[in-house]
């Protein structure tokens, strides 16, 4: 493990919580609504991911109903998720799995699985990778995993936490073993990262006037803040 790179991470984090507050682990009440909500939220705002989520269950209300819908209908449902012709074969599939081999959509019974097995158990279903796996064991069963998305891989490689060719699925092993394995800070990395990453260290145009890590961030000692504050911004 590298040190200083554990050290400035939980620099970083303790700075974070300190600004947005420590939150409590909350998730999704229904463990299948956090599921399926994840494969709908690929490239999707969280309006149009809930939208597509309950248009898809006012139109097939039970889990067996949208497991045996039409593939065209159930497009036609979830069409505010991007991609839905991917997506709606990925939730037909999964729904399918699981009846399959458990009798019933639910995964509730992680629960009780320790984190490796449910981890395995989970990125073995169709559709699920390790985002949408780490994102439901934390959220709903409270095990202590680091779901990595678009922007906690953004703002952690800024910063100087991951390398820059450090992949979101690599990144996930190597932050994790930087952290304590406890749910409740991870939770709080993840959300903090996450906000920052969609509220402060932006894409295009990152605001490192207004961050609180920017004495601690490799992007920010770099200047490269300085050529895109002053690319024009796009009409």
């Amino acid at each position: 493990m590298d040190s200083f790179a554990a050290t400035k991470t939980l620099e970083c984090h303790e700075q974070l919580n300190a600004f947005y507050g420590v939150q409590a682990i909350y998730g999704r009440a229904d463990p299948m609504h956090e599921l399926v909500g994840t494969i709908l939220s690929h490239r999707t705002n969280f309006a149009n991911e809930e939208m597509a989520y309950h248009t898809m269950r006012e139109l097939f209300p039970t889990w067996e109903q949208v497991r045996d819908a039409p593939l065209p209908e159930l497009i036609e449902a979830i069409q505010t998720a991007t991609y839905p012709e991917v997506k709606a074969p990925y939730i037909k599939n999964l729904l399918a799995y699981l009846y399959r081999e458990t009798g019933a959509a639910s995964v509730d019974f992680l629960a009780n699985m320790s984190t490796e097995e449910a981890m395995k158990w989970l990125t073995a279903l169709p559709g699920i990778g390790q985002k949408t796996a780490t994102l439901l064991l934390l959220f709903n069963f409270q095990k202590p995993v680091l779901p990595v998305d678009t922007h906690v891989h953004r703002v952690t490689q800024r910063l100087g936490l991951i390398g820059p060719k450090v992949s979101a699925e690599k990144a996930h092993a190597l932050l994790l073993s930087y952290l304590p394995a406890d749910a409740t800070q991870l939770f709080n990395f993840h959300k903090h990262f996450f906000w920052h990453g969609q509220r402060v260290c932006t894409w295009y145009y990152p605001k490192c006037s207004e961050c609180v890590l920017r004495s601690l961030c490799d992007y920010y000692k770099s200047g490269q803040t300085a050529v895109l504050s002053s690319t024009p911004r796009r009409k």
